[in-house]
């Protein structure tokens, strides 16, 4: 997968964007706050449809403007796509694929793209939620329809959380709670689908995390990652230290933890909880408590992994993810980004990264410094300065010039 052009209105500090790109590596430089990052961005919205830096899409959106429009040509296999999506301030988003409108949830089944920036550390250090978002997204990529799946299960989850508080605050109980019998087999065959899914992928990414680690850190830690599951919790609110069956161990498949299996163990957990539901009028157990547990010489990344160890895992995950769906994707490689990645890296950690994704059809790189980038990955250099694409004509500033500006 290659994107051969970028197209930008209102988006960000871009009242308007043409950008060419080559195959291989292409770098974005420029100095802080000019825009490289919101390039990058822009992209990897249209795969994922979220950004790695806000939560609301109208924070994409220009300034005074009521719409952003990201559109993109797209090269697979000889056949080109013009991919577009336009996000609204006060409406819905709304989405073409060759001047063909489609859903917005479709779009990540015609762009596949891997991003990693600083944001990501909070993978390993902040809050559950970024790791379900991290496994979701790349479920979806793998598997497009799986976005529906994700899509009608929160929708299962706020009408059945609507009922519990409208239980709660009527004091129901028993057998005047039938309405809810129902919505729990609705959670429980939708949510038993996304568990397996995340179990497989884990699964999956186990192996792939510890070669990328090994290649990114160069050494090994033991890396190992695993599911931490909420449905095998005695205790709606465990401890995510707590010794008590909530953690699968990073080895754990479809088969040996079946859908049948979990969706017995949520029907379970559900009668297990049921009284504590009723008392806070919220679901406490399900796909959306769930955590990807990650582990560094038999401790927990989480506390223990040092600035270096996080930003290792983190990025190797993210080349995991790559690795993954550039077997899995019909697609083929995913775009592979970089944002202001090599300013933290030594030098060592650099030329082994600027190795690790050498093979990518296409690899996008934004960085304030030019000089922290490896010669390698600097083949196509464009310029960015307050918002403009900067004529490539105009001769590069010395160092410490364009900061000055």
């Amino acid at each position: 997968m290659l994107v051969r052009h970028l197209s930008l209105v209102d988006f960000r500090n871009y009242a308007t964007a043409e950008v060419d790109l080559e195959p291989g590596p292409n770098l974005f430089v420029g100095s802080n706050g000019q825009g490289k990052t919101n390039l990058v961005e822009s992209l990897g919205y249209l795969s994922s449809l979220g950004s790695h830096r806000v939560s609301v899409d109208h924070a994409m959106i220009r300034a005074g403007q009521n719409a952003a429009i990201v559109r993109a040509r797209l090269e697979h296999e000889a056949r080109e796509l013009l991919v577009e999506v336009q996000i609204n301030r006060s409406s819905a988003n709304r989405a073409q694929v060759n001047r063909s409108v489609i859903k917005p949830r479709e779009l990540p089944r015609y762009f596949s793209s891997v991003l990693f920036a600083p944001e990501d550390l909070a993978l390993i250090r902040g809050e559950p939620s970024g790791r379900r978002r991290f496994l979701d997204q790349l479920l979806v990529a793998r598997t497009p329809r799986l976005a529906g799946v994700q899509s009608d299960y929160e929708r299962v989850l706020k009408q059945r959380n609507t009922l519990l508080k409208s239980a709660r605050a009527q004091g129901l109980r028993g057998a005047n709670l039938s309405t809810l019998d129902i919505w729990d087999e609705r959670l429980v065959g939708l949510g038993s689908e996304l568990i397996a899914e995340r179990v497989a992928l884990v699964g999956r990414l186990h192996p792939l995390v510890v070669d990328a680690y090994r290649s990114i850190a160069g050494a090994d830690h033991r890396p190992a990652l695993g599911n931490r599951l909420s449905v095998l919790a005695a205790h709606p609110d465990a401890d995510e230290q707590a010794d008590d069956g909530f953690a699968v161990p990073e080895g754990t498949t479809k088969e040996s933890l079946s859908r049948e299996k979990i969706a017995e163990l949520f029907r379970e957990g559900l009668t297990r909880v049921r009284r504590q539901e009723l008392d806070r009028g919220l679901t406490l157990i399900g796909p959306h408590r769930d955590d990807l547990v990650f582990e560094l010489n038999g401790l927990p990344a989480k506390g223990y992994a040092s600035h270096g160890e996080s930003w290792s895992y983190a990025l190797s995950l993210k080349l995991s993810a790559a690795a993954l769906l550039r077997i899995d994707s019909p697609t083929g490689d995913p775009v592979v980004i970089l944002d202001d990645v090599f300013a933290e890296l030594d030098e060592a950690r650099r030329k082994r990264l600027a190795i690790a994704v050498a093979d990518y059809e296409q690899v996008l790189i934004t960085a304030a410094v030019y000089d922290d980038v490896p010669e390698s990955l600097t083949p196509h250099t464009v310029r960015i300065s307050a918002g403009t694409i900067v004529d490539p004509s105009v001769p590069f500033p010395e160092p410490g010039e364009e900061d000055a500006t």
